[in-house]
């Protein structure tokens, strides 16, 4: 079956939006040093999926999924997560007590990674589709989660209150726990929405590269 040109162009389109967009957020972010712990993942992410993309191409959910993502860390990257300024407006808004941007990240950090683990699990390994597989998806983005809130720990510290623009605590004693909650109602509102459309992806995409 021929692949959709469309569905072709669509992966290089995102990639451009979003190097782009890293390109836009490196000028004079507000910390320097939290730009690149935030947008780390985009500048390894982006090179290594074009690199292995020719072996094993994605399905155009988990593309965008990735791309909208990247731009989430990458706004946050450059003005600090406490301090971007969608975030104050959703503060006032909600009339929250702090800025929430965070907490979309941490959303994000379950919701985008739980479509890349099921397609990495369906793609790779004998698992059926099925409550197995929802429960192991959601089980690595937590287990994502936690790491991640080791690493910021590390990071704390390595270089003390040079991290505190990173971590983004704003005065919340609850931030960690927080965090991970956030990771597990995305990475389970995900698997909800999406499983089914990226199951006919998966098999659409397994039919145009099968040789």
């Amino acid at each position: 079956m021929p692949a959709d040109p469309a569905a072709r162009r669509l992966p290089l389109v995102l990639a451009v939006v979003v190097v782009l967009a890293l390109a836009v957020s490196g000028i004079s972010p507000h910390d320097r040093f939290t730009w690149i712990l935030e947008t780390v993942w985009v500048i390894i992410g982006v090179p290594l999926v074009a690199v292995l993309w020719g072996r094993f191409p994605l399905t155009s959910l988990l593309c965008c999924l990735l791309a909208v993502h990247a731009l989430v860390l990458i706004v946050g990257g450059h003005y600090t997560y406490a301090e971007v300024p969608f975030g104050f407006w959703l503060q006032d808004t909600l009339d929250l007590s702090r800025n929430p941007y965070d907490r979309l990240g941490h959303l994000m950090q379950g919701f985008v990674p739980a479509i890349l683990v099921r397609e990495l699990l369906v793609r790779t390994s004998p698992l059926r589709r099925g409550a197995w597989l929802n429960v192991l998806t959601v089980s690595a983005c937590l287990a994502f989660s936690a790491f991640f809130e080791m690493l910021e720990w590390w990071t704390a510290l390595a270089v003390g209150e040079a991290a505190d623009a990173f971590l983004a605590v704003q005065g919340d004693q609850w931030d960690t726990p927080w965090d991970m909650f956030c990771a597990l109602i995305g990475a389970t509102v995900s698997i909800t929405l999406f499983s089914r459309l990226h199951d006919r992806q998966i098999a659409h995409l397994a039919a145009t590269v099968a040789p």
